[in-house]
């Protein structure tokens, strides 16, 4: 899942988080060559660690931790970035704002000149003080044309350290939308450790002694599990007046789903960040088992999915097809059938609930769509797609037989069940798809490609802009590989500058957004280059039996994420650490 050169600088941070965990809730087979370590004999290995300092999490890693490289932000080990490596700022959905960190403040003092105050006192793991300099040396990596965000250097002329706190960012022109979920997505890391490192060593290293700024580092790692251990004199439990609960950390990469339930049930593990079927069963027996919420959809929405068409390939290069191929989906069939009311069906803009003030219900009222069986069938009409044989299947335009494949990973249950639905919805309505479930590896190499017809996808989490989902719809040039956006190809050059224009409005020019936002979904909606169908769940179901004060719904509890996925700990995560409570208490 990794691009070379010219990877847009945030979309790795917001798109490529454990894929496995966000998009499919279900776990591929674990190869056998994969120890379990007896976890479901032995929940938590209990006795190594004292049980009543441990959280034991699970539900990001689904093998052996890969590297502990912060740059890496999609396949590190959990807690490389948002424990061990810090950001200059955090994002709090719930207000809106960003929220100080390992800067204290921060502001354009032009429109071309973004300035951050670095607090006093941050330290890193080996006792170094972090300046000002450590900042400037972190961006300048993305120089480097294999880093993730290397693209930022197309608009960032200098990085520079007046003194040791200040750190100005100069740019030839200001991307205001980008540059806020820069501020909480780019890690900072040690220059006088870093400093000299190659290229390859800067973007592939496995960094296998991590020092960072972070309230954590990492005792141990094995097959199974990461080991992380609360740090004496974190800084930020006097600046941030903030302290995580838990001495221990261990993330436990489970083999499955049933064995993560397994290990829930059994008091061996605190939370899953899985998806697990029959969460209501869970939730309201008596098995000590909470969610976010005590009745559907359970979970906080985390991202969309969405069903992708290939418009580079007849008929799905036809938006009057593409209309009809969406009134044919009975996504409550999915919503109910599939989930059980774990998720909740997507606004036909997609957007999700928390960037609902951006939503603009006049163009949805004018273009949206529906299930609608007999509309999906009128539209093909109109459009020239009839059944002509008589089989109960529109043919093309030129009378050529369409038979379409919608691919999702295999493993990934309850996307292969929503294929299924999906499949046989377009059917009733005379459009002839069939389902088909390559390994997942496999499926990555056909949609970079745009070797498929029919895909589901889900590549962006909640941030802090609507910005970075039109961006994943439009941006352009389609490359020979689209390893991150946009794996329909759709080319559609006025709605990429209208993309570009919103990046370049103030984060608090709400208005501005909105008048881009409403035209962004009026060429969406028109056009359905992508068909958003559910929002996927922030999949957590934590136990009370040694940790309580889990975020919930209820009144007076934490309203932060409960999430342990790569890059949620800049989302609320972290916060939700700070907020823990031992059961005995």
């Amino acid at each position: 899942m990794r691009q070379g050169a010219r990877i847009l600088i945030p979309l790795l941070a917001a798109g490529l988080a454990a894929a496995a965990c966000t998009g499919g809730g279900a776990t591929p087979t674990v190869p056998n060559s994969q120890p379990a370590s007896g976890l479901a004999a032995n929940p938590g290995n209990p006795g190594s660690l004292p049980r009543n300092e441990t959280l034991y999490t699970t539900g990001t890693q689904w093998g052996p931790p890969a590297n502990f490289n912060p740059i890496r932000e999609w396949d590190s080990a959990v807690g490389t970035k948002g424990l061990v490596y810090e950001t200059l700022f955090h994002y709090d959905p719930n207000a809106a704002e960003l929220t100080p960190w390992l800067a204290e403040s921060g502001g354009w003092t032009s429109d071309t000149v973004y300035e951050a105050k670095i607090r006093t006192g941050v330290t890193w793991a080996d006792g170094q003080a972090m300046t000002a300099k450590d900042v400037v040396f972190s961006y300048e990596l993305g120089k480097m044309k294999t880093v993730p965000f290397h693209n930022v250097w197309d608009w960032l002329k200098s990085v520079e350290a007046p003194d040791e706190r200040t750190v100005r960012f100069t740019f030839s022109k200001a991307n205001y939308q980008e540059w806020d979920f820069n501020l909480y997505n780019r890690v900072i890391v040690p220059e006088h450790i870093w400093r000299g490192r190659s290229e390859e060593d800067v973007l592939n290293g496995v960094n296998d002694d991590p020092v960072g700024t972070g309230a954590y580092k990492f005792q141990s790692h094995d097959q199974d599990r990461v080991v992380l251990v609360k740090r004496d004199g974190w800084w930020g439990k006097t600046a941030l007046n903030m302290d995580p609960k838990p001495k221990y950390i261990v993330d436990v990469a489970t083999p499955s789903n049933e064995v993560a339930m397994g290990l829930l049930l059994q008091k061996g593990m605190d939370i899953s960040n899985n998806f697990l079927p029959g969460v209501a069963n869970l939730v309201k027996g008596n098995f000590g088992i909470k969610s976010f919420y005590d009745q559907p959809p359970y979970m906080l929405s985390a991202n969309t999915a969405w069903l992708v068409p290939n418009t580079t390939k007849k008929p799905m290069d036809d938006p009057a097809f593409r209309k009809a191929l969406a009134a044919s989906v009975d996504t409550k069939k999915i919503v109910e059938g599939v989930y059980g009311n774990l998720v909740k069906a997507a606004s036909p803009t997609g957007l999700l609930p928390q960037w609902e003030q951006f939503v603009d219900q006049g163009v949805v009222a004018q273009s949206g769509f529906s299930f609608d069986v007999a509309k999906a069938k009128k539209t093909l009409a109109d459009a020239g797609y009839k059944d002509r044989d008589g089989d109960g299947l529109v043919e093309g335009k030129d009378g050529g037989k369409i038979n379409l494949t919608l691919i999702v990973p295999s493993g990934w249950t309850d996307w292969m069940e929503a294929a299924r639905v999906i499949a046989a919805s377009a059917k009733a309505a005379g459009i002839n798809v069939e389902p088909d479930f390559p390994d997942y590896n496999a499926l990555v190499e056909k949609r970079g490609k745009g070797d498929f017809d029919l895909l589901l996808n889900n590549e962006r989490q909640l941030s802090n802009t609507p910005w970075t989902y039109y961006d994943y719809m439009f941006q352009l040039p389609i490359q020979k590989t689209q390893n991150v956006v946009n794996f329909g190809r759709y080319e559609n050059k006025r709605a990429w500058a209208l993309v570009q224009q919103l990046d370049q409005v103030k984060t608090d020019d709400v208005a501005g957004m909105k008048a881009l936002t409403g035209q962004l979904q009026k060429i969406h909606l028109d056009e359905l280059p992508i068909i958003p169908l559910w929002y996927n769940g922030l999949w957590a179901q934590s136990s009370v039996s040694v940790w309580k004060n889990w975020p919930s719904a209820a009144q007076g509890a934490p309203k932060t994420a409960p999430a342990m996925w790569r890059n949620w700990l800049e989302l609320g995560g972290f916060e939700t650490l700070t907020q823990l409570q031992p059961a005995a208490s």
